[in-house]
């Protein structure tokens, strides 16, 4: 991931990969329903889906409002400060980094 300005950039750019990574895990672990597409999110949200798409976004450091982030934790089983963590994907890299 690139390196941000400031806090808040990297803040808004964690939250957007959690988005991002716990809709995949949701599709995943819901194969036989509908796939949770950015759209789909997005109208059960009731945000448009370009903002998901911005959120989701490695270029993007779009924030969110603490109310929308509670309806997508919601919407996709996840409880809420798990889209404040490291995503799972740069933990493992350092990991790497450390063990390299």
């Amino acid at each position: 991931m690139k390196k941000c300005a400031n806090e808040q950039e990297r803040l808004n750019q964690i939250i957007g990969r959690n988005i991002k990574f716990y809709r995949e895990v949701y599709n995943l672990k819901n194969t036989g329903k509908e796939k949770m597409t950015q759209a789909l999110l997005a109208k059960k949200v009731g945000v448009s889906t370009p903002l998901i798409g911005s959120l989701e976004s490695e270029n993007s450091s779009q924030g969110i409002s603490v109310y929308n982030l509670y309806k997508i934790s919601k919407v996709l089983g996840v409880p809420v400060e798990k889209f404040y963590e490291t995503p799972v994907v740069e933990q493992i890299g350092e990991d790497l980094k450390i063990t390299n």
